[in-house]
């Protein structure tokens, strides 16, 4: 799998194109300049000619090329390149900042700039833009824009909102400018991408596809979601390969999302509530985090490989809500996984709202920041809740209720996990397991869990946090993915070094 700095093998990724292999989508573009179509490599088109085949390791490098996206497999559905490095800093500067760009919730209302950008990175915007050019091949405008067409390019296929409200939920400030580069870039007017037939029955909700990389082990990831699983929010088949659940984006925002895996394509499908449509492009994003569908195997395996070689297709578990994980990660403290469910579907039933949907099982959504912020003390103590985590969630949801603690990807990891460690009642492991989970930081560590003490352990006893650290040092950048691997099965051969 190329680096997002190497240059493209074109011959090899020519053979991959050939192949369909689904082990190379969103890893590379193909530009076809016979038609003036880019597609991904597991389009199921009849295979270009070799010499009308152009290469681009991101979507936004094929537009700025001159190539519109394939309408049949969709580039807006492929996996997204997430390499980290723990050393290159030019590379780990145009990651973060793509990062950033490609993360709805890190803007929230606010207009992403090239300034703004620079001024969350620390750096300026003119040395931004130099490496970003220089790492990615384009501008960090050209990349954001890349990104809004083909959110709203997915919108206009799979909704029925007015063309305003996809210009709207797509990031654009006016339909004007909306129609204005749609028509520049793609060469067509919005309109001409809706699709024939009627709109979908009501509360059939919206259906998009997304892809993903194998190998996945699909049914560990739905395992460790079902033993998490909280009645009225969440509902897991693992058998049926499916998981459903509710969401609020915020007070006027809510619905549901249900995600039915098909594995031998390499994708899954998923639904959202028709309530979340204006919101879709940040849903599906969550979505991708939630269960993990941009990781590179390939890359991740390469590391990992020699002491858990038969657990390539493990991701990390995400969620589609920060400070819903985060609430579950304080009552989870010192707690069995069953009791830490009884208590946080106590918390749902008393504080979260109820909400009609159209899946059996689903009819709550978890308790807002302001309503957990205004719990009392008894209240929260009637539910089994002892003082120590009483006060953690209370002061959790202030910070979060008033917007001094934000937790989704996209976050500046270390500054957050400082905010964190001070509330009461949160600690290291606390704070590491929510930047495993909620912030999406794959090198997240929690060296103080007990179980995964004893999985590095040669002889099975409890290591201290600091022969943890030691042990897990030749597994940067990828340690959070260590951490899912030793959880599932201790690793085949430890050095004491």
């Amino acid at each position: 799998m190329p680096s997002p700095t190497a240059p493209l093998d074109a011959d090899a990724c020519y053979r991959a194109v050939a192949a369909h292999d689904a082990r190379f989508d969103g890893a590379f573009f193909i530009g076809v300049t016979s038609t003036g179509i880019y597609c991904r490599p597991v389009c199921r088109v009849k295979t270009p000619r070799r010499e009308n085949c152009r290469f681009f390791t991101h979507a936004s490098q094929a537009e700025g090329a001159g190539f519109r996206p394939c309408l049949r497999c969709r580039p807006e559905f492929a996996p997204q390149t997430l390499a980290w490095s723990a050393q290159d800093a030019s590379a780990l500067l145009a990651q973060h900042a793509a990062r950033l760009l490609d993360s709805p919730d890190a803007w929230g209302d606010d207009v992403p700039s090239v300034a703004g950008l620079a001024a969350r990175l620390g750096v300026s915007d003119r040395h931004l833009r130099r490496v970003f050019e220089a790492e990615l091949g384009v501008s960090p405008m050209d990349w954001l824009q890349t990104r809004r067409l083909l959110a709203a390019k997915q919108l206009l296929a799979d909704t029925r909102l007015p063309i305003a409200q996809v210009a709207l939920a797509a990031g654009f400030a006016s339909l004007r400018r909306f129609n204005a580069a749609f028509a520049a870039q793609y060469r067509m007017s919005p309109t001409a991408l809706r699709r024939d037939g009627s709109a979908p029955a009501p509360g059939d909700g919206i259906v998009v596809t997304l892809g993903y990389r194998p190998p996945y082990d699909v049914r560990e990831m739905l395992q460790f979601l079902q033993q998490r699983g909280i009645a009225g929010v969440e509902q897991i088949d693992v058998a049926a390969h499916t998981v459903a659940r509710t969401l609020r984006l915020d007070d006027n925002t809510c619905g549901w999302v249900a995600c039915r895996f098909e594995p031998d394509q390499h994708r899954v499908q998923v639904r959202v509530a028709e309530a979340l449509a204006p919101q879709l492009p940040r849903v599906l994003a969550r979505v991708r985090a939630w269960l993990d569908l941009d990781a590179d195997p390939a890359a991740i395996h390469a590391v990992l490989g020699a002491d858990f070689p038969t657990l390539a297709g493990l991701r990390v578990p995400g969620t589609l809500d920060g400070f819903e994980l985060a609430v579950r990660a304080v009552i989870g403290q010192q707690v069995t996984v069953a009791a830490a469910r009884t208590l946080t579907r106590r918390l749902v039933e008393r504080f979260g709202a109820a909400l009609a949907t159209p899946i059996d099982g689903l009819a709550r959504l978890f308790p807002t920041p302001a309503a957990l912020a205004a719990a009392s003390g008894d209240e929260l103590g009637q539910l089994g809740l002892v003082r120590q985590r009483q006060a953690a969630i209370q002061a959790l949801a202030s910070a979060v209720s008033s917007g001094q603690l934000n937790l989704h990807a996209g976050v500046d990891v270390a500054a957050t996990m400082d905010a964190l460690k001070t509330l009461p009642g949160i600690g290291d492991w606390t704070a590491d397991y929510i930047a495993l989970r909620a912030l999406r930081w794959p090198d997240a560590f929690p060296a103080g869990d007990v179980a995964l003490q004893k999985a590095l352990s040669p002889d099975g006893q409890r290591l201290s946090a600091r022969a943890a650290q030691s042990r897990a040092e030749r597994w940067r950048p990828w340690r959070a993915y260590a951490v899912v691997r030793a959880w599932q099965s201790p690793p085949t051969s430890l050095s004491t070094s």
